[in-house]
């Protein structure tokens, strides 16, 4: 069993200026988007020039906060929202969902792809291999902030949060394993898979599939919202509810892809 790490959530302050490392960790995510994207359109034959990218990444920045704060709000504190929809614009209070940082990164991307004349597929299958970094530096964020921790365990490496709530109890550090597998692991995959000429639609779609398996896994092991708990069968949660579709529209596009092809 292990104690949680004494880690201040305010990485420094000047005056009355705090910067947090939760936002500190979505500066890093958007930052190694804007390097790989780089490294991405100065290949030769890439489609792409390096010019393009400012308005591409504040594209997708405004897609993600705009897009994850309401996603949460809808998606998991929807009975909230109808008492205080203003509540909506509180970022700054927390509560931030990838599947609704998702739609707004879609919505975000089809209007950059009318903008600049490219087909929307063109353009996500650019950007899905950025993506994967940024979630990995969010669910840091998400254990520096100890929240979103797992469920109780007895493996050794089971983790005691100083959140009362937690019941001070041995729990997976799923923040870190989400971390691994829907970070690290997720852009290994689609930086190999991206790294030679695929169809169109094909690097998207494994995004898709590849999140939702992974999401899916993490789940068992991540405790559910106290106000939602299982949502469906008495053993899946709201995380996996929203993971079953992306993975079979993973599915459907790698196999569109690749029957366009043939």
């Amino acid at each position: 069993m292990l104690n949680y790490p004494d880690i201040n959530p305010i990485a420094f302050e000047i005056g009355p200026i705090q910067l947090r490392w939760y936002g500190l960790m979505y500066l890093i995510g958007f930052t190694m988007a804007w390097i790989l994207a780089r490294y991405k359109a100065g290949k030769s034959g890439s489609g792409w020039t390096r010019a393009e990218l400012p308005d591409l990444i504040t594209f997708c920045a405004l897609g993600v906060i705009i897009g994850a704060r309401a996603g949460y709000v809808l998606f998991y504190d929807f009975s909230s929202f109808i008492a205080r929809p203003w509540e909506i614009f509180m970022i700054w209070q927390g509560g931030m969902s990838f599947h609704g940082g998702m739609l707004g990164v879609l919505i975000c991307l089809w209007v950059y792809a009318r903008k600049t004349n490219r087909s929307f597929f063109t353009v996500s299958d650019f950007v899905a291999p950025l993506a994967p970094l940024g979630l990995m530096f969010g669910r840091i964020g998400n254990f520096i902030n100890a929240e979103l921790w797992g469920r109780p365990t007895d493996m050794p490496w089971g983790m005691v949060f100083p959140d009362p709530a937690s019941g001070y109890i041995a729990r997976h550090p799923s923040q870190l394993y989400q971390a691994f597998m829907e970070g690290l692991l997720l852009f290994i995959i689609l930086w190999f898979f991206s790294s030679r000429p695929k169809p169109t639609m094909a690097v998207s779609g494994m995004f898709c599939l590849g999140y939702g398996v992974f999401r899916f896994i993490a789940e068992f092991f991540r405790q559910p919202d106290a106000h939602l708990g299982f949502v469906f069968l008495d053993w899946m949660t709201m995380g996996q509810i929203l993971s079953l579709p992306l993975g079979a529209l993973g599915i459907l596009l790698l196999t569109m892809s690749y029957s366009k092809k043939s």
